[in-house]
């Protein structure tokens, strides 16, 4: 199983959520036993060496990668959501998407200064929530040595917006 292409359990949406987008759906990777610990060992592999104190996940797919990645990696989990989601004194950064604007949140004191972030999520296309991450870790006071992504769309170029290292577990040019 370990030189399987893991592309064959990505389903191709064409017109969703709007027509002239054709969306690529993981969760026929994430119902695959196999496929997914496949997917998932390789995602450790790739950010164990950049050993990350932290992962920090994107609502809310984000989470389903940063889980298990967490537990084969040894480290924790901090949740970066979306308004009202979590409890207690948070900090908000704002940014602004291509379709409108968007926040996110974390706590306070979810983060120690200096420790080493990892963000994780299951796309990068425009990268412009990726950086908001980036960003609102960084005002928190954490060390961000990288981002890695189940799924990147090279053609829009997202990784350009992000200033650290970037892995993407499989890429499509669309």
């Amino acid at each position: 199983m370990s030189d399987i292409d893991l592309k064959q359990f990505i389903r191709e949406i064409p017109d969703f959520p709007k027509p002239g987008i054709l969306f690529y759906d993981i969760s026929t990777l994430l119902r695959n036993a196999d496929a997914w610990q496949m997917a998932t060992a390789r995602m450790a592999h790739a950010v164990a060496p950049w050993q990350p104190d932290q992962l920090a996940a994107i609502e809310s797919r984000g989470f389903l990668t940063a889980a298990p990645l967490a537990t084969r990696l040894g480290c924790g989990i901090v949740m970066l959501r979306k308004p009202g989601k979590l409890p207690g004194e948070t900090v908000s950064h704002s940014y602004d998407l291509e379709y409108g604007a968007d926040s996110l949140n974390i706590q306070v004191d979810a983060v120690r200064p200096g420790q080493r972030v990892v963000v994780t999520d299951d796309l990068l296309a425009t990268g412009g929530t990726l950086a908001a991450s980036i960003a609102l870790l960084r005002s928190v006071g954490a060390d961000v040595i990288g981002v890695s992504v189940l799924v990147e769309l090279t053609g829009l170029r997202g990784r350009d917006r992000l200033d650290v290292p970037v892995h993407s577990l499989l890429s499509y040019d669309e």
